[in-house]
């Protein structure tokens, strides 16, 4: 079996842009779908894969958030104005 060219994969540590992950994700079942890989090398990349996919749910929640605290209205029916951390 031919060596396999893939973009480097960040460290566990880092944590990739909700993009970068995205685009890793897509790169992982182009990888599954062509279906050449070992056992060992699918289940590796099958983790990977769900590790992003968590991490990048996490990241698409917390976006959620704080766009429901930016369009939120009292029950008077004003804005509801807070700080929001920027990260």
């Amino acid at each position: 079996m031919a060596a396999r060219k893939t973009k480097k994969q960040p460290d566990q540590d880092e944590d990739p842009s909700f993009e970068i992950s995205m685009a890793r994700l897509t790169e992982i079942v182009g990888e599954l779908e062509e279906g050449d890989l070992s056992l060992e090398e699918s289940l590796k990349y099958f983790e990977e894969g769900v590790r992003l996919a968590r991490a990048s749910q996490a990241k698409l929640d917390d976006a959620e958030s704080r766009v429901e605290k930016l369009l939120g209205l009292s029950e008077d029916g004003d804005p509801i104005t807070e700080e929001i951390e920027v990260s």
